[in-house]
């Protein structure tokens, strides 16, 4: 199979039509489920919106702004046409785990059916209200539990739409560069009938690399930055702004936003900063880029399904076909994300910074070290839950810094560079 059958990071498929199938699909499940009562962070945001005129009728208007033209589905409309029918659509959603599928991976299942009323004015506003992610939160929450469960264990078969299918497993070896699954990671077992051991859908997602299969980067070296996620460059930028209007026009970093100023935020002004995204069937687990202490770490609280207003309808080219695939520096601001910084044991680096971005569905970022541990160059930061994102490292303008991307320019298009390989190299000059 091409590399490039699903979208960027694989989250959802390139085929629109496909995507729509399935979301039809959900909704007709939905609708003929016997059990029609919402579970309790469901029925949550229908108080919500239910006794808030502002929000009641943003969500009216979110529906009401996809143009026609742009719906490509065999009645002509969105198949959720209202808020009645998303509750129905994420009361079911909830109460399953993604399912593998060889012709399109719908890894984020709220992302797919929410695609078309991020990319709205309405919904631009709908989904940046702190009200409403309050209630998302709920439902996200809710969902993690159940991923986390052996209940959502039952998507680890060897059938067509199972997670340990041959293809499948080919497929995410393919990904990591591999030949074989259970050379490449941890498991409890070998017997796929026994799902490998693994006792729940997040269970194998947080699945570990077998000892030796990702080495650490010059390990001796500190002036040697190793790739802190199993990831493909998406941007790389200089000279970074305290404030930038990012919601206006194009999506410039934002440090005051993007750290929620924090005290430190000024000694990244004018720094570097480095983005890369996460795929679907790959290593979800962070690891440190440098050797050094951890002296600060801490999750922020924020948008779980905001896209950058000129990559929705508003955009003349056409929106984004896989919201918010184009809104990752937008979302460095704006999305849940674990904040970590790490003072490097070379001075020449110094007080640096990572950041886990979560997109959509993927908004559980579990930092695993404390503060004043000292990690060495590779060891583990943490992970997101069920599944991957975007992440950041940030570096104080007194860094000089040269990125080595193994031959390729940041952008939407790029392949995985391996964890804890090479991705930086300080220099003197």
């Amino acid at each position: 199979m091409s590399r490039h059958k699903f979208n960027v990071g694989k989250w959802l498929p390139s085929d629109q039509e496909f995507e729509n199938k399935w979301v039809k699909k959900i909704y007709e499940e939905a609708k003929s489920d016997e059990n029609k009562n919402l579970l309790p962070p469901v029925q949550a945001l229908k108080e919500l919106i239910e006794s808030n005129r502002y929000i009641w009728n943003l969500f009216q208007m979110m529906f009401d702004e996809i143009p026609q033209k742009d719906v490509d589905t065999p009645a002509g409309t969105p198949q959720v046409r209202d808020y009645h029918e998303l509750l129905l659509v994420l009361n079911r959603i909830i109460q399953r785990a993604p399912e593998f599928n060889t012709t399109g991976l719908v890894g984020t299942p709220i992302n797919a059916v929410l695609d078309y009323p991020m990319g709205t004015r309405a919904g631009y506003v709908l989904f940046n209200d702190p009200r409403v992610n309050a209630k998302m939160k709920g439902i996200l929450d809710y969902w993690g539990h159940y991923l986390q469960s052996p209940a959502s264990s039952y998507v680890l078969n060897t059938s067509d739409k199972g997670w340990l299918s041959t293809y499948a497993l080919k497929e995410m070896a393919k990904e990591a560069d591999g030949i074989n699954f259970l050379d490449l990671f941890k498991t409890r077992s070998k017997d796929p009938e026994k799902k490998f051991g693994y006792v729940s859908w997040d269970d194998f997602f947080t699945r570990k690399f077998n000892p030796g299969i990702r080495p650490v980067a010059e390990p001796d070296n500190d002036d040697v930055v190793a790739n802190a996620c199993e990831s493909a460059p998406y941007r790389v930028a200089r000279n970074l702004p305290m404030k930038a209007k990012f919601w206006i026009k194009g999506q410039p970093y934002s440090l005051i936003d993007l750290l929620h100023n924090d005290p430190w935020t000024a000694k990244f002004e004018g720094g570097t900063l480095y983005q890369a995204f996460l795929s679907a069937l790959s290593y979800h687990r962070w690891n440190s880029p440098v050797s050094g202490t951890i002296v600060k770490a801490y999750n922020l609280n924020g948008t779980y399904y905001g896209e950058a207003l000129n990559q929705g309808f508003e955009n003349p080219n056409g929106p984004d076909l896989v919201a918010a695939n184009n809104s990752q520096a937008f979302l460095t601001s704006t999305a849940t994300r674990a904040v970590i910084f790490i003072k490097a044991d070379n001075p020449k680096i110094g007080l640096m910074c990572f950041v886990a971005v979560g997109m959509g569905d993927v908004s559980n970022n579990e930092i695993t070290v404390r503060i004043g541990q000292h990690v060495n160059k590779g060891d583990e930061l943490g992970m997101f839950h069920f599944g991957g994102s975007t992440h950041v490292l940030l570096f104080r303008p007194e860094v000089n810094i040269d990125f080595d991307l193994h031959g390729q320019k940041p952008g939407l298009d790029t392949t995985n560079i391996k964890v804890r390989d090479t991705i930086a190299r300080i220099t003197n000059i």
